[in-house]
């Protein structure tokens, strides 16, 4: 044991625009979430809905709203740019035979059909290619949420940017796919937490304290 404490080494997987985005993200879902919820249906929070209580409570949710939003395009942007933990590369590892080979080795695992416990310096292969679905939905969700915001001015630039939304989906399926999406995303957080507080048990490589401090301990031979 003591060992192997001695072939470990930090390295620096998450720098620190990864690391940012990542915690912009957790609090703008959370605070659109709450807000939107209560958008939807103020009587589900228990609070009286008065224009002075909607007022702050949708402004809340626009300003987490762009804030998710540049959070989102700076995250997309970093992928071309940061290292290869954090790269596209690894969001798309279905495109090469290993990639396929670490996703059956990650799924294996998680569907007990192997005790075998993977251990990947940055995202597990199968995770890597989930977070693109999730990206995929996070621009779903800010295109949708763009487009009734732009509602209030239907003569402003925004409307004119978004309109055309309007033109081949009704108010209603542009909300619902909005609301829908947020369930969705409320299920991922929840599963996110559970399989990193696993890994972390399972891997010992810090997965949950590099995401604060950006590094991981990694074997020597890495």
């Amino acid at each position: 044991m003591k060992q192997n404490q001695e072939c470990l080494h930090e390295t620096y997987v998450w720098e620190v625009p990864v690391r940012v985005t990542h915690w912009v993200n957790v609090l703008s879902i959370a605070t659109l979430s709450v807000t939107g919820i209560f958008i939807g249906s103020p009587v589900t929070l228990g609070l009286t809905a008065s224009a002075y209580v909607m007022g702050w409570i949708r402004f809340i949710h626009f300003v987490a709203g762009y804030l998710f939003a540049i959070s989102v395009v700076s995250r997309i942007y970093w992928s071309f740019v940061s290292n290869r933990y954090a790269g596209w590369r690894e969001f798309v590892p279905f495109l090469s035979a290993e990639g396929r080979r670490n996703m059956w080795r990650m799924f294996a695992y998680y569907t007990f059909m192997s005790r075998k416990v993977p251990h990947p310096i940055g995202h597990n292969a199968l995770a890597g290619a989930t977070y693109l679905l999730v990206f995929l939905l996070y621009l779903v969700m800010i295109l949708t949420g763009f487009t009734l915001y732009s509602e209030h001015a239907p003569h402003g630039p925004l409307h004119a940017l978004l309109g055309w939304m309007f033109a081949h989906f009704s108010n209603q399926g542009i909300r619902q796919t909005h609301h829908l999406i947020m369930w969705f995303l409320i299920g991922f957080a929840i599963h996110h937490i559970y399989s990193a507080w696993l890994m972390d048990v399972k891997e010992r490589g810090g997965v949950i304290s590099s995401i604060f401090g950006g590094y991981k301990p990694v074997q020597g031979r890495e």
